[in-house]
């Protein structure tokens, strides 16, 4: 059994606005997985129920047979897109933080980063720039072993030189069994890291579907299929 996430019929509301509507979709372990979709289609309120901060009107969604919770949260590393890290704290005593409140963090693993990064860990978080700050963010969530990484909109703050750094970190920093899901609206930056996408729209699936076999039968890239099925 290979199924990491499994939606039946889940649907979610904001008072009579439908952010999600009957979707099913399954996510297979072991794969880099593009969330894509153009703004409030529905990506975020998916994964805000994938890491149990939402919960759904109707239907259900499980994460390895568990319906999100504490018990999901020791197996799910989730970057959201806003910074949600005390301004005043030192990375080492974040990474401390962490250290204690995971069992599987790595601080080993995230020192090794930030040096290859060149970030001082004695720094303090409000003296760093936006694009800073979701680095060292970044490295916190990959330096869990877990079975399912959510990262949503990890590269969006960061200059175009430090993209390629980052999708390097993430592919080469999660066990090979583990599901990334990555939700952006940077896709040509990040369509050769992916296994499959998803692309939503007005909390409706639009098409699932393997990277090579898109591109396969429609002998383009991603990024130009998203900008057709999503035009204007």
């Amino acid at each position: 059994m290979n199924t990491l996430v499994e939606c039946k019929d889940l649907t979610k509301m904001y008072g009579t606005k439908t952010a999600l509507d009957h979707i099913n979709l399954t996510l297979e372990k072991g794969r880099i997985i593009g969330l894509l979709g153009p703004n409030g289609s529905g990506k975020t309120t998916l994964i805000k129920i994938i890491n149990g901060l939402l919960t759904p009107n109707s239907g259900t969604l499980t994460v390895s047979g568990m319906t999100p919770g504490v018990g999901t949260k020791k197996i799910v590393s989730y970057l959201p897109e806003r910074t949600y890290l005390n301004e005043w704290m030192k990375v080492n005593d974040i990474i401390e933080f962490f250290k204690t409140f995971y069992e599987d963090f790595n601080p080993t693993k995230a020192y090794s980063m930030l040096g290859k990064l060149g970030i001082n860990p004695t720094d303090k978080l409000k003296t760093m720039s936006k694009g800073t700050k979701e680095k060292v963010q970044l490295i916190l969530v990959m330096s869990r072993k877990a079975d399912l990484y959510i990262l949503d909109e990890p590269i969006a703050g960061v200059d175009p030189a430090a993209r390629d750094y980052i999708l390097n970190t993430i592919i080469s920093n999660y066990d090979e069994e583990a599901t990334i899901l990555l939700s952006t609206h940077l896709i040509s930056d990040i369509e050769n890291i992916l296994d499959e996408v998803v692309f939503i729209q007005n909390g409706h699936i639009r098409l699932t579907s393997s990277v090579e076999d898109l591109r396969e039968k429609q002998g383009k890239s991603i990024d130009s299929i998203f900008r057709e099925v999503f035009k204007c």
